[in-house]
């Protein structure tokens, strides 16, 4: 076992060189030329007394030693970050990790659009996002946070309500430009699985369209708007998925019976996290539902 102190600037060496690749992108990134770069990846490697990088016609690829190294060296690099950007705020940052799990559909249509705009001020926060329709992935503690669509959040986790979240009736412009009618009883539906055996828009359907059966069917709403957008057919979709949309033509709107809610919960456990609380309030800011007033942090 070697006695060498492994220092900052070997964190940063290998790290460079893990990211660039070549020595020429490791000297840019440590912004110092390529002979500084080749000549202290031998010194470290001899002080080790192991062998770090495998030289290739590709360039420089890490062996195990070496990424376990780059993976420390960014665990440095965030906790640097973070007291920086505490320093500069005048107050401690939020880091950490968190688990936020969110169907397919909220996770394009909301959560990615507000993470977009307020995750860069928290680098020092990591977040590991999984997308599912299962309540139990909190209640396994699979995942700290969700996002969920839904009128009856369960009453073992705690949470506040973001908004309505109305559904549409739509189908693609030229979808119905190919139809003799634009009727909905006389076009092809598509529909959610028995995946989403209680979802509302299959209720509604079978109200206002008894004799209407599914062409299509898909285990997410994602994958249902996916195909309207295709020009395959028509159906209830959360008006998120729909807003914009310039190829979609709105059938239908303010459906009866056929509305939910967007709820962001968590575990009791995790409420007075920190990190937690920090989420709940940007996410809270930031989502943007249809209908309800802009807002900006």
């Amino acid at each position: 076992m070697t006695q060498y102190r492994i220092d900052h600037a070997d964190l940063a060496l290998v790290l460079a060189l893990v990211r660039g690749g070549t020595l020429a992108r490791a000297a840019e990134l440590l912004r110092v030329d390529v002979s500084t770069v080749f000549r202290s990846l031998r010194r470290l490697e001899q002080a080790l007394g192991s062998v770090l990088f495998e030289k290739s016609r590709a360039g420089y690829l890490p062996n195990a030693r070496a990424q376990l190294m780059a993976q420390q060296a960014e665990l440095a690099e965030k906790a640097l970050e973070a007291a920086r950007l505490g320093l500069e705020q005048g107050r401690e940052a939020v880091s950490g990790t968190l688990r936020l799990t969110c169907t397919d559909a909220v996770l394009h249509g909301l959560l990615l659009p507000a993470l977009a705009r307020f995750m860069p001020a928290y680098p020092a926060l990591e977040l590991e996002l999984t997308t599912s329709n299962d309540f139990a992935n909190l209640s396994r503690r699979d995942a700290d946070i969700a996002l969920r669509l839904t009128t009856t959040p369960p009453g073992h986790l705690v949470g506040r309500c973001l908004g309505a979240v109305p559904y549409v009736l739509c189908a693609a412009e030229d979808y119905l430009a190919r139809q003799a009618s634009r009727d909905p009883a006389r076009l092809a539906w598509i529909a959610p699985d028995d995946f989403l055996p209680n979802h509302p828009s299959l209720a509604w359907r079978r109200q206002r369209y008894p004799e209407a059966q599914p062409a299509y069917r898909c285990n997410s709403m994602l994958s249902v708007a996916q195909l309207v957008r295709a020009g395959l057919g028509v159906a209830a979709l959360p008006a998120f998925l729909v807003e914009g949309a310039k190829e979609l033509a709105v059938l239908e709107a303010d459906l009866p019976g056929c509305s939910s809610a967007l709820w962001l919960l968590t575990r009791p456990d995790c409420r007075a996290l920190r990190s937690v609380t920090t989420l709940f309030d940007e996410l809270g800011r930031y989502i943007r539902l249809p209908g309800t007033a802009s807002q900006s942090g």
